[in-house]
């Protein structure tokens, strides 16, 4: 069985609910579940799958703390290791929503690992999106401010894609 980790940014704790929802989905340890606040990139090495998340801030930013946390993830190389992303923020936002799921995945791809988890892109209004390629988000992508009753929906289908 694959060792799972979560690792995540949550400015507000909207990421960190979300995160811990995953866990819970997924059967995942809390032990496993990291704020990367108070982890290192490389306690991605002991993980087969890495659940990486984070909030969109400011003009479709990454949250600041994953942003410190990828400066050290990118020098890794995590072949054979697959990555999926997930992230919140606000439908409301119609041009930045979510993007800094679409900005962790720029800033991930040179490091060798495989992207999982696309999730439909249909499901969302939005205008435009880093997160959005073409049909499908590149990740889990969820507006607990608007839409929180469809969110563990979208969670249990998305762990079914992992």
């Amino acid at each position: 069985m694959k060792k799972t980790g979560i690792f995540y940014a949550s400015a507000t704790g909207t990421t960190a609910g979300v995160a811990r929802r995953i866990a819970a989905a997924m059967g995942v340890a809390d032990s496993d579940v990291h704020d990367v606040v108070l982890s290192a990139p490389d306690d991605l090495g002991k993980y087969d799958l890495l659940i990486i998340g984070s909030s969109t801030h400011g003009n479709g930013d990454i949250e600041e703390d994953m942003a410190d946390f990828l400066d050290g993830v990118e020098a890794l190389d995590l072949s054979g290791k697959k990555i999926a992303l997930f992230g919140t923020g606000n439908v409301k936002m119609a041009t930045t929503f979510c993007d800094a799921v679409g900005k962790m995945y720029g800033r991930l791809k040179a490091t060798g690992a495989t992207f999982v988890g696309r999730f439909p892109a249909d499901e969302y209004t939005f205008v435009s999106s880093a997160a959005c390629d073409g049909n499908t988000m590149l990740g889990l992508v969820i507006d607990q401010n608007n839409y929180p009753e469809i969110t563990d929906g979208r969670i249990d289908r998305w762990v079914k894609l992992l």
